[in-house]
């Protein structure tokens, strides 16, 4: 019989394990883990750095029923949490992304590492290899049942993450043993993952990049709007700025829209005189040359195939001005429409889990005392960059806590 059984060894796992002990050192805590060793899917985080959290943090970065400010604001930051507590030094803006925080020694591995280390030291146990099948209730509290043996705590705490990331065991099994014992889940699907279009709209732009302004639109509505460098590939769009949008997929699925601005630092009059400016450079050139100074080869040529529909070996001298106004209306509202979001294998969170109505304000469900939630399996999901993350340590932190004091 165990204190408090955590049901998940990755980030939100280790963090309220640790949480629960630190706040009643008295009792004993088991994390349970499906997998051979826990800890695999925070190793991967940030391309293997570990993006653990971000210094620019409000409630624009979260999406969901559930208000995830409320509990990161009532936990500690990044410099209690990791360094006062575990010892790990962080350092900012890796990879170019703004206001990222990371271990100092850019592995992820570190974070591991100490988050273990503080497990040992605190006496807090890891069974793995332990898939639970079952959570049943009981009178003093529950027993967790897996394929070949089970065991019993007074307390639990689910943070086994949604669908996301398949090989790290978050299969979204879960979620659906949650279901089945009347839990109320919102609408679930792959979010900061690459947003599908038609294959043909993008034909012979697989591997382009280019930095530019990316909003989703659904009917005459903007729903947001992100900047930063967006990438093709063969059947879908890629890159930070449409990761950020594809949550926006589970609630406008079938009327949603990618609209690009490729060159956000020019307005559309000054993209027509630049265009007008080259038309006379180059104007014994044929077509296909016309936007080879603005873009990369493979996209001058697909936006002057698309807009003007001409032959490209004609001159540029031909082109009038009405193609160029069209060219370059299109060029700062280039236009697609999401036919889906990328499977879980490419997706790095889960949009949608444990509603807000089946939980209270410290993460208990409302059906069965003695059974907290934290990290992805709730419903809320963060942006890329360290959002989801700092969701998973608070989250965990809280819970943890909150489950500590049950037991005083």
């Amino acid at each position: 019989m165990y204190d408090i059984a955590v049901i998940g060894g990755g980030a939100s796992g280790f963090a309220s394990a640790i949480s629960a002990k630190q706040t009643n050192p008295n009792i004993n805590v088991a994390i349970v883990e499906k997998m051979f060793r826990s800890g695999k899917k925070l190793l991967a985080t940030g391309n293997g750095k570990c993006n653990l959290s971000n210094l620019d943090i409000s409630e624009k970065n979260y999406h969901g029923s559930i208000n995830a400010m409320q509990i990161i604001s009532n936990t500690p930051d990044y410099k209690e949490f990791f360094t006062d507590n575990l010892g790990v030094l962080c350092s900012f803006g890796n990879e170019g992304r703004k206001g990222g925080i990371y271990p100092r020694s850019n592995s992820a591995n570190t974070v591991l590492n100490a988050l273990r280390l503080k497990m040992l030291s605190l006496g807090i146990e890891e069974i793995c290899d332990f898939e639970v099948k079952e959570i049943c209730p009981e009178k003093d509290g529950f027993v967790l049942k897996s394929k070949h043996s089970q065991l019993e705590a007074k307390k639990i705490i689910v943070a086994c993450g949604g669908y996301a990331g398949t090989s790290f065991g978050t299969d979204g099994s879960m979620l659906r043993i949650l279901k089945n014992m009347g839990f109320k889940t919102a609408k679930i699907c792959p979010a900061v993952a690459p947003l599908k279009v038609n294959p043909d709209e993008i034909k012979g732009l697989k591997g382009v990049r280019i930095k530019c302004n990316v909003s989703a639109v659904s009917g005459k509505n903007i729903l947001r709007t992100e900047s930063g460098e967006m990438q093709f590939n063969e059947n879908n769009l890629s890159g930070i700025c449409v990761f950020n949008l594809a949550y926006l997929f589970g609630q406008y699925e079938g009327n949603l829209k990618i609209r690009t601005d490729l060159a956000p630092d020019m307005s559309k009059e000054e993209t027509i005189n630049y265009i007008k400016d080259v038309k006379l450079k180059r104007s014994e050139f044929p077509a296909e040359e016309l936007l080879t100074g603005m873009f990369v080869k493979s996209l001058a040529v697909y936006l002057v195939k698309k807009v003007l529909g001409r032959n490209l070996n004609d001159p540029v001298k031909t082109i009038s001005e009405n193609e160029i106004i069209r060219l370059s209306d299109t060029i700062k509202n280039l236009e697609f429409e999401v036919t889906g979001c990328s499977g879980w294998q490419n997706a790095q969170a889960t949009y949608g889990g444990i509603h807000k109505d089946c939980i209270n304000k410290n993460l208990e469900s409302v059906a069965f005392k003695g059974m907290y939630f934290c990290g992805e399996i709730l419903d809320t999901v963060g942006d890329c960059g360290g959002y989801n993350l700092q969701w998973a340590w608070s989250s965990g932190i809280w819970a943890g806590k909150k489950c500590a004091e049950s037991l005083r």
